[in-house]
């Protein structure tokens, strides 16, 4: 155990990072088995999230998740996942509010003065 106060604390932060890494490795293995039982889109995508969140914490070399992303989308093809980026539904607009609470338009802004239009140089 160590003495040194540094030292003790870079023992505390070790244990801590080690925890969280190990915790989103198993994040990444848990959602490749669940593509493997049963691949969909939303596992595919899921997949490709924890992938993702893995390399942004640098815990994959960005080269390495690339390569696991292409074989995860070779095999999400052959069981015949349909692979894109799903769009969400947008939201349907608030059409039934009173025409009481709409707020009345802005006056638009009386025009600024123009400044008159240089004129050429006389020729000598």
């Amino acid at each position: 155990m160590p003495i040194i106060k540094s030292a003790i604390k870079r023992a505390k932060q070790t244990i801590k990072r080690n925890e969280r890494n190990v915790g989103i490795k198993r994040d990444i293995k848990d959602a490749l088995k669940a593509f493997t039982t049963n691949p969909t889109a939303a596992t595919f995508s899921k997949v490709q999230s924890e992938i993702d969140t893995a390399v942004k914490k640098n815990l994959l070399n960005k080269n390495t998740a690339s390569r696991r992303k292409a074989t995860l989308s070779k095999a999400a093809k052959a069981a015949g996942v349909t692979i894109g980026t799903t769009k969400k539904a947008a939201p349907a607009k608030a059409a039934a509010k009173p025409a009481a609470t709409k707020k009345p338009a802005a006056k638009a802004a009386p025009a600024a003065k123009k400044a008159p239009a240089k004129k050429p140089a006389a020729k000598k």
